[in-house]
């Protein structure tokens, strides 16, 4: 799994694998989906990222595990 905030873009984006990404679809605004070739989820994107949450600090991010 891997987290990317691009600062330029303005966006978060989370891949649960390294599948190659067929299709993408937004799924709210400004939510993207992306699928695998087995119609899988396999990636999230969020753009507008410093609109939804403004006070975001990037240095804090935090990883939790159950």
């Amino acid at each position: 799994m891997k987290l990317r905030v691009d600062k330029q873009a303005d966006a978060l984006h989370f891949s649960l694998d390294d599948s190659a990404i067929v299709e993408s679809v937004e799924a709210a605004p400004g939510v993207v989906l992306d699928y695998n070739e087995a119609d899988q989820v396999v990636g999230v994107e969020m753009l507008r990222l410093s609109t939804r949450s403004p006070n975001l600090d990037l240095s804090a991010l935090q990883f939790e595990s159950e």
